[in-house]
């Protein structure tokens, strides 16, 4: 059952209700959706919806730590990748130490052997978070595996032709896992190959590496456009936040490193810097939307903020210094400039969480 989203206080007080009708009228989403913050337990309490017994209870369970079960199923789930990530990197660290000893079938043999025990283990574990970490493990070890082949044969590879090779071939794993982890591993193989490519087979020069920003934000943007797109579609595996989170970041970063330096030279970076600061306009309208579609999330918001701050200071960094010529002075001015910009969006930010009944730490 759901709560309607417009909100009718009784009239138990005209100040006392007024106020608790507009804390609670301006969240534009189903209340049950909330968390239960005592703020918020307090408004309904104000508004007389909980009698004072029950709002004891509330705020009790509120601020309550974990359970038992809960603490377990934690420290299950972290020290089962932590064991994962130790024993990878323990695989790497074997083949280093022990290269001139071993045969190169014998290399060949054990990474192989590795790779179809874990893909073994991931079947026969079923559904759950082991079997999606022993396929993780799988798709890590493919890329341990083309490595050997590739230093046992000497094959001539570039090396952006593994890590693309790598993700092609791990590509059938990905789909049937559902596991975001894994697809987010997909995608910072394809981002090393793009980099890699851009180094060795385009020169990695200064002309090309605005474009090379506008391919990365591209690429992380489809990706994180389309975990939003499902998400919002309802696919249950793909709740967690803090995947489009990582790939907003990956998404804006290049971007806005083209963009600054767009508004520092714009006559010497070429055009594609320029597209890159149509983009970062376009992630920052992206990261407005997302955050009132989602009521409240502040952390996309905040990248946004941060990405507008850093091209209003960069700019105004270019008055002073550049075209003003002001020298000393500028070095006086931009410390109020920042902190004027660090009030603004404090200021603003908090608006919005109080116009979506957002949390601070969503």
């Amino acid at each position: 059952m759901r709560a309607s989203t417009a909100w009718v206080a009784p009239d138990l007080g005209l100040d006392r209700t007024a106020r608790a009708t507009a804390t609670l009228s301006s969240v534009p989403k189903d209340l049950l959706d909330l968390n239960a913050t005592p703020e918020r337990l307090r408004a309904l309490a104000d508004a007389g919806v909980l009698p004072p017994a029950a709002l004891e209870r509330a705020l009790h369970l509120s601020v309550a730590t974990p359970p038992r079960a809960e603490w377990r199923r934690f420290l299950s789930t972290t020290l089962m990748g932590l064991g994962t990530l130790l024993v990878l990197s323990g695989v790497i660290y074997f083949f280093a130490y022990n290269w001139a000893a071993l045969h190169r079938f014998g290399k060949l043999g054990l990474i192989a052997a590795a790779v179809v025990g874990t893909s073994v283990a991931a079947w026969r574990l079923g559904e759950g978070l082991a079997s999606q970490l022993s396929l993780l493990a799988s798709a890590v070890l493919v890329g341990a595996l083309l490595a050997v082949y590739g230093q046992a044969y000497q094959t001539g590879a570039d090396p952006y032709e593994l890590f693309v090779g790598w993700a092609v071939l791990i590509l059938p794993w990905v789909a049937l896992a559902r596991f975001a982890p894994l697809w987010l591993f997909l995608l910072l193989l394809l981002n090393t190959g793009v980099v890699l490519f851009w180094g060795q087979v385009l020169g990695g020069d200064d002309d090309t590496a605005a474009w090379l920003a506008v391919g990365l934000g591209l690429l992380n943007g489809f990706g994180w456009a389309t975990y939003e797109h499902f998400a919002n579609a309802g696919v249950s595996w793909l709740q967690r936040r803090w995947v489009p989170r990582t790939l907003a970041v990956m998404t804006v970063a290049p971007l806005l490193a083209a963009a600054v330096a767009f508004i520092i030279a714009p006559s010497e970076v070429g055009p594609g810097a320029g597209v890159a600061m149509l983009l970062v306009l376009a992630s920052l309208g992206a990261d407005y939307a997302l955050h009132r579609h989602l009521h409240g999330e502040l952390f996309l918001l905040t990248v946004g903020v941060l990405s507008a701050m850093t091209l209003a200071t960069t700019w105004v960094g270019r008055l002073l210094f550049d075209d003003a010529n002001a020298g000393e002075l500028s070095l006086f001015i931009m410390p109020f400039v920042i902190i004027g910009e660090v009030g603004l969006a404090v200021w603003w930010l908090r608006n919005e969480a109080r116009a979506t009944g957002a949390q601070e730490e969503a």
